[in-house]
């Protein structure tokens, strides 16, 4: 194991955390077309997102820690699994995402960060995860393939942001015992 992984502490979400993961996803909002979100959040406007992602079952969130830094600068990035529609018959399937602070891109944590939540859902009841992304995002596509998504389509100039019209790409991949 390098000594990079030795610093960084792959954990579930806290409360303590809002603060820092609500100016990573600012960062995002703000500068990037990643996300479709328009207006930067407040915490307490995140505060239900984060309590919508309990410790256990298929909606997870988890969070890289530098565990050398205290505060809110020791939050590197985290992932999520999310409800991919909110249709019953969907509920065994997911929508993934990763975020990495500004400083930490580039870095292997997003790749940490999906390999704690594969292993973290690995005895839930989930059959396919899947993912937007926002296009071009060679680093993201790039992830993704690397954890086995397969491309299934795009959603062409589906959302508009800083003037411009943006494509989804989606990718999907398989969970559960066959996967």
């Amino acid at each position: 194991m390098s000594e990079f992984h030795t610093e960084v502490q792959v954990r579930p979400g806290e409360e303590g955390d809002l603060v820092a993961l609500t100016d990573i996803y600012n960062h995002y909002v703000r500068e990037t077309a990643l996300t479709f979100d328009t207006a930067p959040f407040t915490p307490e406007q995140r505060l239900p997102w984060l309590v919508s992602h309990p410790e256990d079952g298929p909606h997870r969130l988890l969070v890289a820690q530098d565990v050398r830094i205290v505060g809110p600068a020791s939050v590197l990035g985290y992932a999520t699994s999310s409800a991919f529609r909110p249709k019953a018959a969907y509920g065994t399937s997911v929508e993934v995402s990763v975020y990495c602070a500004p400083s930490a891109t580039g870095r292997g944590i997003g790749t940490l960060l999906y390999k704690s939540l594969f292993e973290a859902l690995t005895d839930e009841d989930l059959h396919r995860a899947y993912a937007g992304i926002t296009q071009p995002n060679d680093a993201s596509v790039r992830l993704h393939e690397r954890f086995g998504f397969r491309h299934v389509g795009t959603y062409s100039e589906v959302g508009r942001k800083f003037g411009t019209y943006w494509d989804v790409a989606w990718y999907e991949k398989r969970l559960g015992p066959e996967a």
